[in-house]
């Protein structure tokens, strides 16, 4: 007869528990809830409104046979351990767990919480049980029921007022809003024109000439903003004898980066990796719930992924020193550890995304790893070690450089020693600027040689990408780490707005709805009101406000927005885009439609003809093989290639992305390569740095 199990642990995901269980031992079982398995129903709003706002909780369809495999367990063990995730959304699970087990009895039962799936992590927690925090339950409650809220009184008025299948939500909506602004901004930007001069002066006795960039008049910046003020410059300047006038050197220091938060990893990993904020979350989830190291077990990686604090443990802190003072030694030991900068927003329960264990280097363990999970877990890995060490050190120099009233400047700067970049750098540093020879001093000759005279226009701010759109939702207080990845995904899924290369774009329906939320909704839509419900969110978390408080306070002037928005929007019309694709059973120009996955190609004259197509995206060059367009296809595996749109009649394909630029040698495709364009046709062989200003 089998032994009983005396406790059951309950975690979240099924990839924790073999190597949970190989932790805890035979003393043990641990089974998964595999999420959520409770959640308000999707067929109506499920909150009363008449009886103080309680939610209706049912199980989540599909969820029942684990329920019934957890209850039997349950039955059959004299304590059980709630371990999900150490976080808002997992100490609600928790609760839910309990109340869908019927754990009446608060001795049968204890909530543990690990920052890391390891086995010291994992043991030190279960000598520290404690009851479930209803401070958290309720503040994940209180934003369950405010988004829910929102989404299903305001949603079926998108159906009715622009189209079936939209959606509103309390932060998409402003996400949305954000982007939108920007897309003003840059659409009402009027260039101003400005110039640059440039003086290429040679210094007798050095082969290498040096630039000097003007700077202004009699000591004065000067900012030229006409050909016309150029023109009156150089006339001053003919003639003029260049000397040096002042020449400083001095030191300064580039601090170590932090450790990486979940916005800091999400920015970072779109910036090096081009990874999506969804791909990023996807892959750092990996890494925590443990990949299998072969002899060693399944390990998991890497800390908790959804922090927004850079605080680090004194073990953690403690192993980085020994690896640093070892591996590269005592001088690239930082003197003093940074800290972050303290915000109210800021919630400090967890360390920031840091490896478990700093000897599981990334070489050592690329061979457990997919190419997406070692390259993400080699940024962490570096940036952690980067925040532990000593600061970059540059030697600078400042050059005067005058001729009549006018004066020129050059600056220059040496690594004199690289710290923390031994190990991480970002696009940012560079090892090397504009380098001077030693000899050059107060008494060096210089010679004009040439000036180089540029027009520029001033630019408007960029679009905004995934990064540089969670950077801004941090900064103004909107979400949490939980919720950025996910926003971006419904925005993006709703076709509200689309990602060309990296940036985003508002679509003519983004638009439609974001104007009618600001219509009809503008407090929904505030930032400030936004931001200030997540501080009053987190003082639920802290004990502070009752969850059901806000939602009282919220939920009359919603309802009476949604009264006076039936009266006053209009219907807006979006009509599909055309496209010069004809249908070949009924002649018409077919249009753009989205599905599920995508966009894809629809007859207009439906019901009549229901005649659709894949919609492809045209890359503007021809195939090599046939003169038909190569087109962005995907494999069943999701993998992007290019390929001819006359497949499978022509097998034409490549993995990167064809260029509209023919080989200059021998007249074949081009593709780009790790920023070079490289000739198709290996025989051939012809590499050219690609010019960024290049059409592709």
């Amino acid at each position: 007869m089998a032994t009983k199990k005396k406790n059951l642990l309950i975690v979240e995901s099924p990839t924790k528990v073999k190597a949970i269980k190989k932790f805890l031992g035979n003393g043990y079982e641990v089974a998964a809830s595999n999420g959520h398995v409770r959640d308000l129903p999707r067929s109506q709003m499920g909150i009363d409104i008449e009886h103080d706002f309680e939610p209706k909780y049912i199980t989540i369809r599909g969820k029942g046979d684990v329920l019934a495999a957890l209850r039997k367990a349950a039955k059959n063990a004299d304590h059980i351990y709630l371990a999900t995730d150490p976080d808002r959304e997992g100490e609600a699970i928790s609760w839910h767990l309990m109340t869908a087990l019927k754990l009446d009895d608060p001795n049968r039962f204890s909530r543990v919480t690990f920052n890391e799936i390891t086995q010291t992590a994992v043991k030190e927690a279960m000598k520290h049980p404690r009851d479930i925090d209803m401070n958290l339950v309720d503040a994940q409650q209180a934003r369950r029921v405010l988004d829910r809220m929102v989404g299903y009184q305001i949603s079926p008025l998108l159906w009715e007022k622009i189209k079936r299948g939209l959606s509103a939500g309390r932060v998409q909506s402003v996400a949305l809003r954000i982007i939108c602004d920007r897309e003003d901004e840059i659409n009402s930007f009027i260039p101003q024109e400005y110039w640059s001069l440039d003086a290429t002066l040679k210094v007798k006795g050095e082969k290498k000439p040096i630039v000097a960039h003007y700077y202004g008049k009699n000591g004065k910046k000067v900012d030229i903003a006409s050909k016309a003020e150029l023109d009156e410059i150089l006339k001053d300047l003919k003639g003029k004898k260049f000397s040096i006038t002042e020449i400083k050197k001095g030191e300064r220091s580039k601090k170590a980066p932090l450790p990486f938060t979940t916005s800091t990893l999400q920015q970072e990993a779109s910036k090096a990796l081009n990874f999506s904020t969804q791909k990023t979350m996807r892959t750092a989830q990996q890494l925590y719930e443990g990949i299998d190291m072969g002899k060693a077990g399944t390990v998991g990686l890497i800390t908790y992924l959804r922090t927004d604090s850079t605080r680090i443990s004194e073990e953690a802190q403690a192993a980085a020193q020994n690896y640093i003072t070892e591996a590269f030694g005592e001088e690239y030991l930082s003197e003093k550890i940074q800290g972050g900068k303290s915000s109210a927003k800021i919630q400090d329960a967890h360390e920031a995304i840091r490896p478990t264990d700093v000897n599981n280097t990334p070489v050592a363990v690329k061979e457990f790893l997919s190419r997406d999970q070692f390259r993400l877990y080699q940024l962490i890995w570096r940036r952690f070690m980067a925040s532990r060490m000593a600061p970059a050190k540059y030697e600078t120099t400042s050059v005067k450089i005058d001729a009549g009233e006018h004066r020129f400047t050059v600056a220059a700067s040496r690594t004199v020693f690289d710290g923390f970049m031994n190990v991480y750098t970002d696009e940012d540093d560079q090892i090397e600027k504009n380098t001077l020879a030693k000899r050059i001093d107060e008494n060096s000759e210089l010679e004009l040689q040439d000036f180089e005279e540029k027009q520029h226009f001033t630019q408007p701010a960029p679009h905004y990408t995934e990064a540089s759109l969670v950077h801004d939702l941090e900064a103004l207080g909107i979400g949490r780490p939980s919720t950025y990845a996910p926003t971006i995904t419904t925005i993006l899924a709703r076709h509200y707005i689309t990602k060309e290369n990296k940036n985003l774009y508002v679509t003519e329906l983004g638009e439609a709805v974001n104007r009618m939320m600001n219509e009809a909704f503008p407090q929904i839509v505030d930032v400030t009101f936004t931001s200030n419900m997540e501080t009053l969110l987190d003082s639920v978390a802290e004990g502070n406000v009752k969850w059901k408080t806000i939602v009282e306070n919220f939920y009359p002037d919603l309802a009476e927005a949604v009264e006076s928005a039936q009266k006053i929007l209009e219907k807006v019309e979006i009509q599909d885009e055309p496209t010069d694709v004809v249908c070949e059973n009924c002649g018409r120009n077919m249009v753009i439609k989205y599905g599920p996955h995508g966009k894809f190609l629809a007859c207009p004259g439906f019901p009549e003809c229901k005649n659709t197509k894949p919609y492809y995206e045209k890359t503007g060059v021809s195939c090599p093989k046939c003169g038909k367009d190569i087109v962005l296809k995907r494999t069943r595996k999701g993998r992007l290639y290019y390929g001819c749109i006359d497949n499978p009649e022509c097998d034409f394909m490549v993995w990167q992305k064809p260029s509209k630029k023919a080989c200059p040698r021998c007249g074949g495709l081009m593709l780009i390569k790790n920023n070079k364009l490289v000739c198709n046709d290996p025989e051939c062989g012809y590499i050219e740095d690609r010019n960024k200003d290049d059409e592709d």
